[in-house]
């Protein structure tokens, strides 16, 4: 009576409960019955309305099973539910999949591996279904605390512990992909869950032994390396992560690597750090790069206080990453780079120094190792602003150069550079050094078409400043950032050395015509070029390298920028600098002076090569033969060997060891140059750079000397005379409402006597010096009175003031060319 009872009661239960009864088996181990699967299937598939009820049931079963152990029929259960989601593609597939959600979220529960993986690979199953419709209810935080919670297993046995890993990371991969390519698949990329997937990935992507072997592009592990690996896995979903993130949730997804990097102290050493980026760089949209090199200069920032190598290793992971970035966009980014690595310069400088000066009188291990990882810092934050900005178009790299040649500190001026004043001399100098060494950096490799370009007044004036300071590292650096920008034919490597050049042509000089445009920036600014290096050759603390730096400037001048009248200019140049050695009124040491006869040596002889005038070579070649038999020191051959034998004085020297002005005009001369500027000796022009660059000044005031009346001689010189200055005059006027046209006058008058050739300043002198006493009657309401007789004096007066009668061409107005 009670099986009939059981029977009937099976009866009248629902079709879809017998339906699902019928695929288990009585014994677990034969598995799932297949015809009955079918006839499931097929119910299921003609009756879709049906498939909650089966999903609930089945759900109702497994959950049964599970808390009994009962494992055989728990996978008989998945297996039919993974056939049911793979078989009805539906709307009605919704509460189906609830049902299914639920029973995998039982199995990763439960404590047993092997039924977390049996959860997993049914997840992974269904995130590759494509549904029609999105749900907008539907939510995947359990599945991604779990996952991550799976990927730091730590299970006693290893194999375990690598398959619960495997598992793990294959479901954060299951539900990125079923999230991104959903409508609501920005919940993903909230930090809350980016949080939790990112460092997972880090923490199996960390265990890679070899590290460089993922250095790169996306690698292309073969199926067998990817399933059995946790590393592997993990960094293939990690560049799927990365490759499906959009402008919105970039951020998110990076940020979490800084915290997992910062927690574990991954930056020192940096290599995993180095690599991630990598990793990074190379999956994200490359129009999104700008993004990440954001956020390594904000993680910087935060971490400026940190120890050095920290603070290094940083720097390293931006400089690989812009790397990448520069050869592709990098959006607005540029400056913001600059900005900030300057920023921490100073600041690197600023902590060396003071530690230096806490530990002052008491020298230490530690102090000394701080102070060498500060360097690091500092060599890492030049090849990174080096390395950036050579690798930016050239628009852009020259506006980075003016930029850095801003923040170069100059002592005595407020301008928007670095600020080193509470650092001192020695601050301010080591912030100099470093700037110009990211400059040179920067410059490397740089090909302007016309030097205008290349040196435009904004720049070529406080580049060339720092060449005038008592410092011989800086006035390098700046001859090397000047080289750069000058050669445009690759010619340095060729020039390298100073030295007697026996045939130019071997050395296979590359060079163009002269263009129209280099030809106007050598007369409106070849004369700062020339005065920086003649007061450059001055300088007592000169070495060996800084006269080859300066023999290099000539050179390349004379290849990239020089026409006959050019020639001309660096042949008087050249004369002037012997004049330096032999008068030697700055009491140079001999071995700068023999120095500089070296390098007037190795120039002319490879500048009468260059322009290639048979008797003008025969003078050069004839003096250098004189010297390496009379006075080889005047060679660099032998000035600049270890052990030279320098003489005591130059002043008993024949004139068969100079080169003479009159030899090479004639040689000239009889070639077709005009020579007629070469009898007027060279004579640099004094500004405001001596000033600011701490200078002393070889000139006090410069004096313009009238004469008048013609005939006048220094033998009608009265000893008894007052010198008439601009000064003294400007105290007897007022002066009120002139003093600001005074000034612009002044600059312009400066300027155009830095840079107006020779020949337009003589006439305008000329033609000023007829019309001078009008003007001072014009101006000053002085009443010139014209000496009564030709004694060469002449009469001041102003109002009731009367001046002494004082020699014409003896009056000196150090400032009136204002007027």
């Amino acid at each position: 009576l009670f099986a009939g009872v059981c029977c009937c009661c099976a009866a009248l239960r629902p079709r879809y409960k017998r339906l699902v009864d019928n695929i288990f088996p009585e014994d677990p181990k034969d598995g799932l019955v297949k015809a009955d699967m079918e006839k499931l299937t097929f119910y299921a598939v003609s009756a879709p309305e049906k498939l909650d009820r089966i999903g609930a049931y089945l759900a109702e079963r497994l959950s049964r099973d599970v808390v009994r152990h009962r494992y055989g029929y728990v996978l008989i259960a998945m297996e039919a539910l993974d056939q049911l989601l793979m078989a009805c593609h539906s709307q009605s597939i919704k509460p189906f999949v609830e049902s299914f959600l639920h029973m995998v979220a039982k199995l990763l529960e439960s404590g047993e591996p092997k039924l977390q993986v049996l959860g997993t690979n049914s997840f992974v199953k269904f995130a590759n279904i494509e549904e029609d419709t999105p749900s907008y209810h539907r939510r995947y935080d359990f599945f991604v605390s779990r996952f991550s919670a799976m990927c730091h297993s730590c299970d006693h046995d290893p194999e375990i512990q690598t398959e619960i890993r495997i598992a793990g990371i294959r479901g954060i991969q299951g539900v990125v992909r079923k999230t991104v390519n959903d409508e609501l698949r920005a919940t993903i990329w909230e930090p809350q869950h980016m949080d939790k997937i990112v460092p997972s990935l880090l923490f199996n992507m960390h265990k890679i032994e070899d590290i460089d072997s993922r250095i790169g592009p996306p690698s292309s592990p073969t199926g067998g390396e990817k399933e059995e690996n946790p590393a592997l896995l993990a960094e293939n979903c990690f560049r799927e992560l990365l490759g499906r993130a959009t402008y919105g949730n970039m951020n998110n997804a990076v940020r979490p690597v800084f915290a997992h990097l910062d927690h574990h102290r991954l930056w020192d050493p940096n290599e995993f750090a180095v690599s991630c980026f990598k990793i990074i760089m190379y999956s994200i949209q490359a129009q999104y790069s700008h993004h990440v090199i954001q956020e390594i200069l904000g993680h910087l920032d935060v971490r400026k206080r940190d120890s050095p190598r920290v603070r290094a290793g940083i720097i390293q992971v931006l400089l690989e990453a812009v790397a990448i970035a520069a050869k592709g966009s990098i959006g607005p980014t540029v400056l913001e780079v600059f900005n900030t690595l300057l920023k921490h310069l100073r600041i690197s400088v600023d902590f060396e120094l003071g530690d230096r000066r806490s530990s002052a009188g008491s020298a230490t291990f530690s102090t000394s190792s701080k102070e060498s990882d500060e360097r690091i810092v500092q060599n890492a934050i030049i090849q990174t602003i080096g390395f950036f900005g050579s690798n930016l178009p050239d628009y852009q790299r020259s506006e980075i150069m003016m930029f850095i040649m801003g923040k170069v500190p100059v002592l005595g001026t407020t301008s928007q550079s670095l600020d080193a004043s509470h650092l001192g001399d020695l601050g301010t100098r080591r912030i100099q050094i470093m700037l110009l060494r990211s400059l040179l950096m920067v410059t490397s490799g740089y090909k302007a078409t016309t030097i205008t370009n290349a040196l435009p007044p904004p720049f070529l004036d406080p580049l060339l400043s720092p060449s005038l300071m008592e410092d011989s590292e800086l006035r390098q650096l700046v001859l090397e950032v000047l080289h750069n920008l000058i050669d445009r034919h690759d010619n340095r490597a060729k020039l390298r050395g100073i030295r007697i050049i026996p045939d130019v042509s071997d050395l296979k000089i590359k060079r163009d015509k002269i263009s129209r445009q280099d030809v106007s920036f050598m007369k409106k600014h070849g004369q700062q070029l020339y005065r920086h290096i003649y007061l450059g050759c001055k300088e007592e603390d000169n070495v060996q390298k800084n006269f080859e730096l300066l023999f290099t400037s000539l050179a390349l001048t004379t290849i990239e920028l020089a026409n006959e009248e050019v020639v001309i200019d660096l042949i008087r140049l050249a004369i002037a600098l012997q004049d330096i050695a032999i008068i030697n009124e700055d009491n140079l040491p001999m071995f700068n002076r023999c120095g500089v006869m070296a390098l007037v040596a190795a120039y002319l002889n490879f500048l009468s090569q260059m322009i290639a005038v048979p008797a003008f070579c025969q003078h050069v070649s004839k003096v250098i033969e004189t010297r390496s038999l009379e006075a080889s020191y005047f060679l660099p051959e032998t000035i600049f060997k270890d052990k030279c034998n320098l003489p005591k004085s130059l002043e008993k020297h024949e004139k068969d060891l100079f080169f003479l002005t009159n030899k090479i005009a004639e040689s000239l001369g009889g070639s077709g140059y005009s020579v007629e500027r070469l009898s007027v000796p060279y004579v640099p022009q004094v500004t405001d750079e001596d000033r600011l660059s701490r200078r002393k000044s070889i000139v006090d005031t410069v004096s313009i000397q009238v004469d008048i009346l013609p005939g006048n001689n220094t033998e009608d010189k009265i000893d008894n005379t007052e010198e008439i200055t601009f000064e003294a005059l400007k105290k007897a006027i007022d002066n009120n409402g002139l003093e600001e046209q005074e000034k612009e006058k002044r600059r312009l008058v400066i300027e155009k006597f830095q840079k107006a050739p020779f020949e337009e300043i003589a006439a305008q002198c000329e033609t000023k010096a007829n019309l001078l006493h009008d003007r001072l009657a014009q101006i000053l309401e002085l009443t010139i009175r014209p000496p009564p007789s030709p004694s060469g004096t002449m009469t001041i007066t102003a109002g009731h003031a009367h001046y002494q009668s004082v020699p014409v061409y003896e009056m000196k107005f150090p400032d009136l060319c204002v007027y």
